[in-house]
């Protein structure tokens, strides 16, 4: 296997694919079931507060992404502090036994940004129950090596704001979060369209997490297909190592010997 194939380790269990997918804002679950596989996803991520668990006579998630396909990994959108998203995660393990987990502790509903000191309060609390906290944060290089030092099992810096399709705002920082990193690193959030997915990757990161990307997509499982390309083609070019940056032209051909 070479390097650029190589799985994506989080927590001792390995994904083939570096691409992770949310599960709102789709049309239906069939439409999301299917712009998860044209993905090439392992894993969905899934806001525990806004979907069906236990009313069989309603539409479930769960019929279309099927847990023996997808692994879920619950998440804690909406809560605002630390003691509510470390009691949603509890009920999650009560439920349905995950302790692989994605913590978010929201600063305010217009920015959706990260509350660090709420954050690393909550993964602090969450570590020592035992769970396997993958993080939302800021792209703080600071807080990001704080998160690691507290047991979390991936960082998850923003690129910009949730479902804003902006794009990577900061690579410097980005990049200097992935050098310092000893867990994989997932852009979470902003990724609008496949060469920010590119750009992610080839930043270093281990991994990318979208949701509205792909969902508010004109054709959705066609920009599913597109994502999937470019986490592969970023992260290939990552390990490939780009040239250096010139600042004057280098021509192809030796001007040596013209006629």
């Amino acid at each position: 296997m070479t390097q650029a194939h190589a799985p994506l380790i989080i927590a001792g269990r390995e994904f083939q694919s570096r691409l992770i997918i949310g599960t709102g804002k789709y049309a239906s679950y069939a439409q999301n079931a299917e712009a998860a596989r044209a993905a090439g996803a392992d894993m969905v991520t899934v806001a525990l507060r806004r979907v069906n668990w236990s009313d069989p006579g309603q539409e479930r998630l769960q019929d279309h992404l099927l847990p023996s396909e997808f692994t879920y990994l619950p998440n804690t959108a909406g809560c605002f502090t630390a003691d509510e998203a470390v009691r949603t995660l509890r009920l999650a393990r009560e439920a349905g036994g995950w302790a692989l987990v994605k913590l978010e502790v929201l600063a305010d509903q217009k920015t959706l940004y990260p509350d660090m000191e709420e954050t690393l309060t909550a993964a602090k609390a969450l570590v020592a129950e035992g769970f396997e906290v993958m993080v939302y944060c800021s792209d703080d290089p600071v807080y990001a090596r704080k998160l690691e030092e507290a047991g979390c099992c991936a960082i998850m810096p923003l690129g910009s704001l949730i479902g804003s399709g902006l794009g990577i705002q900061n690579p410097l920082n980005i990049r200097l979060i992935v050098e310092q990193a000893r867990v994989p690193v997932i852009v979470d959030a902003g990724v609008g369209t496949a060469s920010d997915a590119a750009q992610a990757m080839e930043l270093g990161c281990d991994g990318v997490l979208m949701n509205t990307a792909i969902a508010e997509a004109r054709d959705p499982i066609g920009m599913a297909r597109a994502m999937r390309h470019a986490v592969i083609a970023g992260r290939e070019a990552y390990l490939a190592g780009r040239m250096g940056r010139k600042r004057y032209a280098d021509p192809s051909s030796p001007l040596a010997g013209l006629i």
